[in-house]
């Protein structure tokens, strides 16, 4: 009997620890559907491949950085923005302060749940940080724009560092928040802007592309869209309205610039006013054998913060559930067209890529090894792609592309041909008159 009762025992604590467990998965998925973690470290596989990418250089914002040693220096600069913002405000600063703190203790928990955090931290430590932080960035960016409309960007500390360090997937700042702190303080100054409208100073010196698209950002963007900085920079580079294709299996098929050139094909920027990222295919007539191609592309800016600025928007694409991979789309594309420094050189003469990062083959490597360990299923130029393929397997282009590679590759061959041609025509009027003096 008591074997039995024992069991009995069993049974039922068993079934209320079974009660208890779903419990709180139920309660954490209710919590996870309210709100998915934003702020987080890139996957293992890209931030192995280059861990440079996603650590702050000069500052860290947030926990996931806070205690790198690298970091620490700029700490005591923090306080500088901060009592430069405060000495900008109408209010008194303990006013201001004050409503910042509450700010952060009234939404702790939200704020929280954007991270996936590495550490605990209590309470009070928490909340200094989140203060100092966000208001050490509205600070440093109200420095740059007085900067901006004074031409004198030499007394921003650090600028270039800062301003990329401010766009690192692993080192932001929830932007539901940054917009709460902005209404305290810098709103205060009836500047006629919303947080969205005071960030392109500072998005100006992160843009990839030579476009107006981080000028075109508008009060139509929603604060409660945008995730962090990075996520603003991303929603830059979004359609404007429903012009591009469905997402669809790209061909691994790889068309290298020079190797297209040599088809036949040419390149040209383009300047869309819909999609930045916009990559089209023209044709002056029907017949897509005889015609020449022309493959309109974006004009992207190589600088030394390109690869940086690319592996964190591909990382957040990968990550967020609820976003769209445009700029993994058109990195790969990128890839496929560059195998080497002369693919490079080809896009630079046909000015759809500016290299402001030294030489062309340093670029080659940066476009080769970005998309590695990165995988995609779909893409937004899967069309464009098969017109491609079709166009170069082609009778036309695929010979004149072959008679290019023969004969045309270097002047040794030109000139070969061209010998070789008059030999030719020699030997046949040679032959020719044979012919007939002996009729003759």
């Amino acid at each position: 009997m008591e074997n039995i009762d024992l069991e009995l025992g069993d049974v039922d604590m068993i079934q209320e620890r079974v009660l208890r467990f779903l419990n709180r998965v139920k309660t954490e998925h209710s919590l996870n559907e309210q709100i998915t973690p934003s702020i987080y470290m890139a996957p293992h596989t890209l931030r192995d491949l280059s861990p440079h990418s996603f650590n702050p250089r000069v500052v860290s914002i947030g926990p996931l950085h806070r205690d790198d040693a690298n970091v620490q220096a700029f700490e005591r600069h923090k306080s500088t923005y901060l009592i430069y913002l405060m000495s900008r405000m109408i209010s008194q600063q303990e006013i201001i302060m004050n409503s910042c703190m509450q700010k952060v203790y009234a939404s702790m928990e939200k704020i929280k749940a954007c991270y996936v955090l590495t550490k605990t931290y209590d309470d009070v430590e928490f909340v200094e940080m989140m203060v100092m932080d966000v208001c050490f960035i509205l600070g440093f960016i109200l420095q740059v724009f007085v900067s901006f409309v004074e031409s004198n960007l030499e007394g921003v500390f650090y600028l270039g560092d800062i301003v990329v360090d401010l766009v690192l997937l692993e080192n932001q700042i929830p932007f539901f928040f940054l917009a709460e702190i902005f209404k305290c303080t810098i709103a205060e100054l009836d500047l006629g802007m919303s947080l969205v409208t005071f960030m392109p100073p500072v998005l100006l010196m992160l843009d990839l592309f030579d476009s107006d698209a981080v000028l075109g950002i508008t009060e139509s963007i929603s604060v409660n869209d945008i995730h962090h900085i990075l996520s603003l920079l991303h929603e830059c580079y979004k359609p404007k309205k429903d012009v591009i294709n469905s997402e669809e299996s790209l061909s691994t098929r790889s068309h290298s610039a020079v190797d297209l050139d040599k088809a036949g094909v040419s390149f040209k920027p383009n300047r869309s006013q819909t999609w930045v990222l916009w990559i089209e295919m023209e044709f002056p007539c029907f017949l897509l054998s005889w015609c020449k191609c022309t493959l309109r592309m974006p004009i992207l800016k190589v600088h030394d913060s390109t690869e940086l600025i690319l592996r964190n928007l591909i990382a957040y694409e990968l990550e967020s559930r609820q976003t769209r991979k445009y700029i993994t789309s058109y990195a790969f594309v990128m890839d496929m067209l560059v195998n080497t420094q002369d693919d490079v050189a080809k896009l630079i003469d046909s000015k759809v890529l500016v290299n402001i990062m030294g030489s062309n083959e340093e670029a080659a490597n940066m476009i080769n090894n970005i998309c590695k360990h990165v995988t995609i299923v779909d893409s937004f130029y899967t069309q464009q792609w098969k017109t491609l393929d079709k166009y170069s397997n082609n009778y036309w282009p695929k010979h004149i592309a072959w008679m290019r590679r023969t004969y045309f590759s270097s002047p040794w061959n030109i000139i070969a041909l061209v010998v070789g041609s008059i030999l030719f025509a020699l030997t046949m009027v040679q032959t020719i008159f044979t012919v007939k003096g002996g009729n003759k």
